[in-house]
């Protein structure tokens, strides 16, 4: 009975799924990134959120056909740096990756504005697109680091290449608008992508986010009027 629930509670809200997804991929991540089993483990997940984020698109306006043809060349390089640990196909697969991320992305906003109401799965919705552009733009981190190693310092080992842990905690302090931490950019190209997200985050927590705010207010006062 409680997985007959659990069912059905995916099929009415799975934004709500795909943004847990992502969180407990965040918080596993410190785990095993320092493992030798590592990338294995890493690359495996990221093969599940693949999976669930092009289901995701399959409920959006967009195209899923484009999602899973993105997805799956990314599946591809993953598996082939598992087996032969090949980290010349890293910047490769880290720019299909945020490719990927940001055309699911731009599908849930499309999603969330499609109609003049907000309902549960699209707040969630709200809170898995703000991840989606986060880790789309830790991958192109990830790329500019593999293509111009030394581009982003930190307090702690200021010399060694960042792990994805910590551009992703970059890319979210960036997002938010929360502040850079002290993870920072060095060269111009980092800094001027460090700078487009400033203003990605800056535009979607004012034109989707407050929209989504909004018509819940609006809906609230109704239901009590």
């Amino acid at each position: 009975m409680n997985a007959f629930k659990l069912m059905r509670s995916t099929h009415r809200h799975p934004s709500a799924i795909l943004l847990m997804v992502q969180l407990l991929g965040m918080l596993l991540y410190p785990f095993i990134e320092s493992t030798p089993s590592g990338l294995v483990v890493f690359n495996a997940f990221g093969i599940i959120v693949l999976g669930f984020t092009t289901r995701m698109v399959r409920r959006t306006p967009g195209h899923a056909w484009i999602s899973a043809g993105i997805a799956l060349p990314i599946i591809v390089l993953l598996v082939l740096q598992m087996i032969f640990g090949r980290e010349t196909l890293l910047p490769w697969s880290s720019a299909l990756e945020a490719l990927f991320y940001f055309y699911a992305a731009a599908s849930l906003i499309a999603y969330m504005m499609e109609d003049h109401r907000a309902t549960t799965d699209e707040l969630f919705a709200a809170g898995a697109t703000f991840t989606l552009i986060a880790w789309g733009f830790t991958h192109l981190f990830v790329l500019v680091q593999a293509m111009h190693p030394g581009t982003y310092a930190a307090a702690v080992n200021a010399a060694d290449a960042r792990t994805w842990t910590e551009l992703n905690y970059l890319s979210f302090a960036l997002l938010s608008s929360t502040g850079i931490g002290d993870v920072i950019p060095l060269t111009a190209h980092a800094r001027a992508l460090a700078s487009v997200e400033m203003f990605v985050g800056l535009i979607y927590l004012a034109a989707v986010v407050s929209r989504l705010i909004g018509f819940t207010l609006q809906q609230t006062r109704d239901e009590r009027d």
